[in-house]
């Protein structure tokens, strides 16, 4: 069967380090390819590469049985490649299908036709069963709408080989269902996907062919029939995964006490949320994006101010403290943005690692930071972490590593602290399975060891393995917690969603 595109023997180095050593990778009409590996494997360079946003140093394009070169974006468009980014691009004040015919507007005598833009965009919306109310704004569209509005953009500019890049990592359960349909529809339709993914379940769902890259290279290619999650788990890391370490039993006191705690900000943000986290215990906080659990993690934290309410840590009242503070009173925090709250890209992997240690008596002498015993810290986490520093290795920029390494840089530079309390906020967004493995047992460890966790995360299968108790946010309150003995997807799926539980041992709290 002749391939609609193929990546040819594709190599791409930056100086010394090879992203892409020898890749080659083939796509059919009407299937779904998904590329998986770890992070800093070369999925993204690969598909930079396919989109015109990087040449190759050696290999060529095969497009349709002709080689083809791409200098840009434009030209992989031109030849009907489309790509859905993990960061959408959009204008939030034009409607659905403005978003989605700009730069391709009907015209007639200049002018712009909008009601033909809007019944082309309907009749492309229900050709691809892609529901959308296309004269809405994309301001008031959920994470899921807006996707659908990047997946019909690139199919309103005739792409016939479609690139999603993560496309779940923002999704809620009920999102990630609907995109796969949506997924196997468009192959159905003869549509060819490309699906950059950590998520191997998703992947068995929805793929035909996978693809297994590992350091640059490629370490297999197999049929989702022939295949299970654990064999492409081993292709991605080279070891089995190890199942993650039994919980010790615990009744610790109280260490985070939320009493009654309000934000608002114009409107009532947080409303009223009360909880209390355990010494040795793990607490989950569920919720869709945008119903509380950021600004809920920021005013306890000291990132964002208290309007009613109190927050205890360890039997003190650090409501409204500064960050500096409330970290010293013992805690550590893993934050949601890496990019806003967790790193300064510009600066050294080492300058990044050292924030929060440079006055700490075993890094610093007269105000003098001890770099050598610092740098054999760094050098530890790196190893446990598995963290690709690039050439550079610790003097590397910051903003050169990929989102995933950058993640475990700050998770290891967080458990490092040892403090009672860590509250971590998508603690794995972004890293591959092998790391994620090391990040839950880095977790379940501090856990066993007596020291309390706050967990934000809209990973559920996350939520599930490492919660003790889990907490559902809707519309800035706790609608709802549940034991870990009862706690089921469908359940947390359904609180998340407004909706109620009778019967399940759900309660309010």
């Amino acid at each position: 069967m002749a391939y609609r595109l193929e990546m040819r023997n594709m190599t791409k180095r930056y100086g010394d380090f090879t992203a892409n050593d020898n890749v080659s990778f083939t796509l059919r009409a009407g299937e779904v390819h998904a590329i998986v590996g770890e992070n800093g494997a070369g999925k993204t360079t690969l598909m930079r590469m396919l989109y015109g946003m990087e040449q190759p140093t050696s290999g060529e394009i095969v497009l349709n049985g002709r080689p083809v070169v791409f200098r840009g974006p434009d030209d992989a468009i031109k030849h009907g490649i489309g790509m859905v980014h993990q960061h959408f691009m959009l204008f939030a004040d034009f409607s659905v299908a403005e978003n989605i015919v700009i730069g391709y507007e009907p015209q007639r005598a200049g002018l712009f036709r909008r009601k033909e833009a809007v019944e082309a965009v309907r009749a492309l919306s229900e050709r691809y069963r892609i529901p959308i109310d296309v004269t809405a704004r994309v301001s008031q569209c959920s994470v899921g709408e807006q996707q659908r509005v990047e997946i019909l953009k690139v199919l309103y500019q005739g792409a016939d080989i479609i690139v999603l890049d993560e496309p779940t990592a923002v999704l809620t359960p009920l999102e990630v269902k609907e995109l796969l349909q949506t997924i196997r529809h468009l192959a159905e339709s003869g549509k060819s996907v490309i699906l950059i993914t950590h998520k191997l379940k998703e992947v068995m769902e929805v793929a035909d062919r996978i693809t297994v890259l590992r350091g640059g290279r490629v370490t297999g290619t197999v049929s989702r029939q022939e295949t299970s999650v654990d064999e492409l788990a081993r292709l991605m890391v080279g070891r089995d995964l190890q199942p993650l370490s039994e919980r010790v039993s615990l009744a610790g006191g109280p260490l985070l006490q939320v009493e009654n705690l309000t934000v608002r900000d114009r409107q009532t943000i947080v409303d009223g949320v009360a909880f209390t986290v355990h010494h040795g215990e793990i607490v989950g906080i569920a919720g869709v994006s945008g119903n509380g659990q950021s600004e809920l993690l920021q005013a306890i934290t000291g990132l964002r101010p208290v309007t009613a309410g109190r927050v205890l840590l360890g039997g003190k009242d650090v409501t409204n403290r500064p960050v500096a503070a409330i970290r010293e009173a013992g805690l550590a925090h893993i934050p949601e943005d890496r990019y806003l709250w967790g790193t300064a890209k510009q600066e050294s992997v080492e300058e990044n690692a050292l924030m929060g240690y440079q006055r700490k008596p075993a890094f610093s002498r007269r105000g003098v930071i001890l770099r050598d015993a610092f740098r054999r810290v760094v050098e530890q986490w790196v190893e446990r972490f598995a963290i690709k520093t690039g050439s550079r290795h610790l003097q590397e920029q910051a903003g050169n590593l990929s989102g995933g390494n950058l993640q475990k840089l700050i998770v290891a530079r967080e458990l490092g602290q040892k403090t009672p309390l860590l509250i971590a906020a998508e603690p794995t967004r972004g890293v591959d399975i092998g790391a994620m493995e090391h990040i839950h047992q880095a977790l379940i460890e501090k856990r066993n060891s007596g020291d309390g966790i706050l967990l934000v995360s809209s990973e559920l299968s996350e939520i599930l393995a490492l919660s003790d108790r889990i907490l559902v946010m809707y519309k800035g309150r706790i609608v709802g917690e549940l034991k870990r003995s009862e706690a089921t997807e469908e359940k947390i799926s359904v609180l998340m969603a407004g909706g109620s539980i009778h019967g399940s041992g759900q309660k309010a709290v």
